[in-house]
């Protein structure tokens, strides 16, 4: 009751009127006051799960990975470039002859002053080349120009449409006359590393028209559909290692160069002049 208020009186059996009840309830105000407590700035929980962030999403596996797509390293002319061109495994073996026919034809077509195709080799779903730009544009302008060129004759061959290749083109600059010799060996017996049992030359590459085979060997007839090497590297450099015999095959990841049955090591011959 507020201070100064006397208690209403009723009678026996009178109700309270309004203003007692009304009196009631402010004494009951009076006694329990409210009580504000500071607890200062209230503190934002942002979300922690889901939305755009680094590394999030699944992770592919197996040949699903593919090539990263990040910015490529600066070309040198001065350096070969061993180039893998990766395709659909839902096409036909790209080895049957109507196929390989066809993406000769493409290849012999592609090189130009600043993109060359030194060697090639055609295997059951990728194509390995050996190739010469002359800067850095001009080594994925002639790759791309070329994926389009041969995904054109493979579908015209097949009566397709659609995507040939799966992934992004792979690069790898070739910098010393030992990896040039590696990467010579790579591409034109990769064959052998598929098909470990055969022997000779690979009538899908362009072996039959290389002149650098430590023994001589049938060439095809006609003109090469391949260009000329013009750095040193790709012609004269390599050679320092000593020419290729036709029992060499590329070296695998379980088997080192010095242990393989696969590979033969040649004695270095007398370095030759560099010109």
């Amino acid at each position: 009751m507020p201070h100064g208020a006397h208690p209403a009186v009723h009678g026996p059996g009178e109700p309270p009127s309004v203003s007692d009840v009304l009196d009631s309830k402010l004494e009951v105000c009076y006694m329990c006051p409210i009580q504000v407590v500071s607890t200062g700035q209230l503190e934002i929980r942002f979300r922690t799960w889901g939305g755009r962030r680094r590394g999030a999403g699944r992770k592919p596996s197996g040949r699903k990975v593919g090539v990263p797509h990040r910015p490529r390293p600066l070309h040198e002319r001065r350096h070969p470039v061993h180039v893998t061109l990766r395709a659909d495994r839902r096409l036909p073996s790209l080895r049957e002859e109507r196929l390989v026919l066809a993406l000769r034809r493409g290849l012999a077509r592609a090189s130009r002053c600043e993109f060359r195709i030194l060697q090639f080799s055609i295997q059951t779903d990728h194509v390995h080349l050996m190739v010469e730009a002359e800067d850095r544009s001009a080594l994925s302008r002639g790759v791309q120009g070329l994926g389009i060129r041969l995904a054109k004759a493979v579908n015209s061959v097949l009566g397709r449409r659609g995507k040939v290749w799966t992934d992004r083109f792979h690069a790898r600059p070739l910098r010393s006359p030992r990896e040039v010799r590696n990467g010579l060996v790579y591409v034109l017996q990769n064959w052998r590393k598929h098909l470990p049992a055969v022997g000779g030359i690979d009538p899908c590459s362009s072996a039959p028209w290389f002149t650098g085979w430590r023994k001589a060997s049938s060439s095809m007839s006609g003109s090469p559909p391949v260009y000329p090497p013009r750095t040193w590297l790709a012609a004269v450099g390599w050679q320092r290692h000593g020419l290729i015999g036709l029992d060499e095959a590329p070296a695998t990841p379980k088997t080192s160069r010095r242990t393989s049955r696969d590979v033969r090591i040649v004695t270095p011959p007398a370095a030759l002049p560099r010109r």
